[in-house]
């Protein structure tokens, strides 16, 4: 059975206005082995919502963890431009060493795209554009891209990353529309896993074959699913380890939000989980 990595999500809803928090979560992570950090998105929402901007958030974690892979997931890819996506990601890959992996998605509110002035009816066909020319402006120095939305001629973003192409994952919820699944298997390195475990199987078998139509080979395709290790089910967190693990998913990442944690409840629960996630695995560390 294939090593499975496992990384936790960065409380930045929970631990928002304590910085000093935030960097002392994200450094422990680091120490306990943890294999990456993730981050949501969130630029503008109805009601607010307090949260740092992803990749602002992440390029601050780049200067305290030196090691860990940094996860923004996901950027809702159509309310931003392009080129500027592309640099801030090859910026925050360069600050990494070559440790980002990029989650992008189309979101779901109507609203927020009214808000940046986006269109919301047009966003897959644009989210499908923006992924091959965010591949070229990776690994060229100088684009040539005439599309629907964006037109580059003999430009580039300076540095380029150090991974050219940056992976790219994409979210896939229990019966997303075709164009998502073709998405995932045609175009991404990955896919979060926004489904139940008996969900699963269907919608892998749904992107693999989209994978085998475009010539790809579907083992190369990686797996994330989300494991709260808080709330109602906290005691069974391990069982659902072990269930993903039975799987095949290549990556999991534990989740200590939801909880009503105080940064040193966070902090604590972390350590709590590190300490068995070698048993549950059955694995020396985590």
């Amino acid at each position: 059975m294939q090593h499975i990595r496992v990384g936790i999500s960065l409380p930045i809803r929970e631990l928002c206005a304590d910085l000093g928090a935030i960097r002392e979560f994200a450094r422990e992570a680091e120490n306990l082995g943890f294999s990456h950090l993730r981050v949501p998105d969130q630029v503008i929402r109805p009601g607010g919502g307090y949260a740092h901007e992803a990749f602002m958030i992440l390029a601050y974690v780049a200067a305290i963890a030196r090691e860990i892979e940094l996860v923004p997931s996901v950027i809702v890819t159509p309310l931003r431009q392009t080129a500027l996506l592309a640099k801030q990601a090859a910026q925050l890959d360069v600050f990494t060493g070559g440790r980002t992996r990029l989650g992008l998605g189309v979101g779901s509110s109507e609203m927020e795209y009214g808000a940046l002035g986006q269109d919301f009816g047009t966003r897959g066909k644009r989210a499908d554009e923006q992924i091959e020319l965010l591949k070229a402006l990776w690994t060229q120095e100088k684009v040539r891209f005439d599309g629907r939305w964006d037109q580059i001629q003999d430009m580039g973003i300076d540095p380029l990353p150090i991974q050219r192409p940056i992976p790219i994952w994409i979210g896939a919820r229990s019966q997303p529309v075709k164009a998502v699944r073709e998405r995932i298997g045609c175009k991404a390195d990955g896919w979060f896993v926004l489904c139940s475990p008996d969900e699963f199987d269907g919608l892998k078998a749904d992107i693999d074959s989209a994978a085998r139509q475009a010539g790809r080979d579907p083992g190369e395709i990686g797996t994330e699913a989300g494991i709260a290790v808080v709330g109602p089910r906290e005691g069974e967190w391990q069982d659902r380890v072990k269930g993903w693990r039975d799987k095949g998913l290549t990556h999991l990442c534990l989740r200590t939000l939801g909880g009503g944690l105080d940064a040193e409840g966070h902090m604590a629960r972390m350590h709590e989980v590190a300490d068995q996630l070698g048993e549950v695995l059955g694995t020396s560390n985590a």
